[in-house]
């Protein structure tokens, strides 16, 4: 009869599968009161629609491959430590190079796992079509590196000056002591569209200007062994503005991977650059870029200030970004992902001068080297000596020795500070991949020519600024108190 209720079997028997809309449909049968010939009308117009949309967004959707694409493997294993950091990354680009929309992969000598199998390792290239993957620049956005090179001035004024002017550890810096942004780049960044909503972003553009993080992030001080000036390199990232954009690009690029990658990894999700949200985000990675070019730039020229030293030459060159390459391909351009690689291919260069730096560690001279695209290299070198081991696998190798006594053999003849004044030993070199294999790797594989060295003088570190935070001062509290509480009794019973 015409005044029945529509039933989910009336719909199945028409030949639909069951499915969310089902439920939409008779509800809206049951709140508009509609007889069931109309609902019969309406249920078949909605589904036959969904249909219709399901149909197109599997059309959009793009698989992941049934195997892995073959990519470049520029790394070898010289000891046991070294074998086992090499087959995990392999293992995990094996995973990686089976995301839809890369083409093109390489892995550099210093490469190190840094996540889940599938994760892009520290040391790794890929090429994607028309796409920008936020987890693979990851959240320290343009990680990269400045050289300033001064005649006549001492190696020892030069590390003091910047020991005075610069920042390590977190937050940003002291309003009294900001270091102004460019108004032009401020303006900008206030009023970009996908930056401009977020107060915290914002804030920290200006406070965390003029200052370089912790972790391996250093200010290094040597003299190049071509021209006997003395030179200044600092290795940072874009702070809090690069890790909130960073979590801002996730968070786009996963309702992308939901509609059409959805058996993508998410730490693999991307943004289509041909979308409104891929141009608005690489115009924001654009905006960055520069931010972190200027702030190593106005470290140097506050340290060259106090000295009243001129420069006579400058470098940089980040290694942890995304390099737009236009190859004329209709689908639509090449995004290289660097994660801890430096770009030597010139097109993907427009705001260096061709020579790039590549650092080892504190007791190793930093590099500059120069190359070409080739077809094991793709256009990119290694940006430094890798880990073999975790942190906390380092620290657990170098226990019945104290802090003090690793410093100072691993350190011996060089002026090495920490910020915090608290010794991380997790950043002395024996905690990195060995420079001699980083730098034979290099060779072997023709990934670039070393065009001059900076001998070390010294250099400067954030340090183990958490051995003093608060929670940790409250968790030793806490252990000291378990421990009395169990060791009192026991004595107790003895006596």
């Amino acid at each position: 009869m015409d005044d029945e209720i529509l039933t989910g079997k009336d719909l199945i028997d028409l030949g639909y599968t069951p499915g969310p809309v089902f439920s939409e449909v008779l509800r809206e049968a049951r709140e508009r009161k509609l007889s069931r010939s109309q609902a019969l009308k309406m249920a078949q117009e909605r589904l036959a629609k969904a249909a219709a949309a399901e149909a197109q967004a599997r059309s959009r959707r793009m698989m992941l491959r049934d195997a892995p694409l073959p990519y470049q493997s520029n790394i070898t294993a010289d000891h046991p430590d070294e074998e086992q950091n090499v087959a995990a990354v392999r293992a995990s680009f094996d995973e990686l190079m089976r995301t839809p929309t890369i083409e093109a992969g390489a892995i550099m000598p210093d490469a190190c796992p840094a996540g889940p199998p599938g994760t892009i390792p520290v040391g790794g290239v890929v090429a994607a079509r028309d796409a920008i993957h936020p987890g693979m620049h990851s959240a320290d956005i343009c990680c990269s590196l400045t050289a300033s090179f001064y005649d006549d001035l001492a190696p020892g004024a030069l590390l003091n000056a910047i020991h005075e002017v610069t920042h390590f550890g977190p937050g940003g810096r002291p309003r009294a002591d900001e270091i102004p942004l460019p108004k032009e780049l401020r303006e900008a960044i206030r009023d970009h569209e996908l930056l401009r909503g977020n107060a915290k972003l914002q804030q920290m553009v200006q406070s965390h200007f003029g200052t370089q993080g912790d972790g391996n992030h250093f200010a290094f001080v040597g003299r190049s062994k071509a021209t006997g000036r003395v030179a200044l390199v600092t290795h940072h990232g874009s702070r809090g503005f690069g890790a909130l954009l960073y979590k801002t690009g996730m968070e786009i690029a996963e309702r992308f991977r939901r509609e059409i990658a959805p058996d993508t990894l998410p730490a693999n999700a991307w943004i289509p650059a041909s979308s409104r949200e891929g141009a608005l985000y690489w115009q924001a990675l654009e905006l960055l870029r520069e931010w972190t070019r200027l702030n190593h730039a106005a470290l140097h020229d506050a340290a060259s200030r106090l000295l009243r030293a001129k420069v006579a030459d400058r470098l940089w060159n980040p290694h942890n970004f995304v390099f737009r390459e236009a190859d004329g391909d209709p689908q639509g351009d090449l995004f290289w992902h660097a994660k801890g690689a430096t770009p030597i291919h010139d097109p993907l260069q427009h705001d260096t001068t061709g020579t790039q730096i590549v650092p080892l560690n504190m007791a190793q001279p930093v590099l500059l080297v120069q190359g070409e695209r080739n077809a094991r290299n793709l256009g990119f070198a290694p940006h430094g000596a890798g880990r073999n081991m975790s942190r906390t696998q380092h620290r657990r190798r170098m226990a019945g020795r104290t802090d003090a006594e690793i410093f100072a053999q691993e350190t011996a003849g060089l002026d090495v500070r920490f910020h915090s004044q608290r010794v991380d030993i997790s950043e002395l070199p024996s905690a990195y991949k060995d420079a001699d294999s980083v730098r034979a790797d290099m060779a072997r594989f023709d990934l670039a020519r070393v065009v001059d060295e900076i001998a070390p003088y010294g250099s400067i570190m954030a340090g183990d600024w958490q051995a003093d935070a608060p929670w940790k001062r409250k968790a030793a509290a806490r252990r000291a108190r378990r421990e009395r509480a169990t060791v009192e009794p026991q004595a107790d019973s003895v006596g």
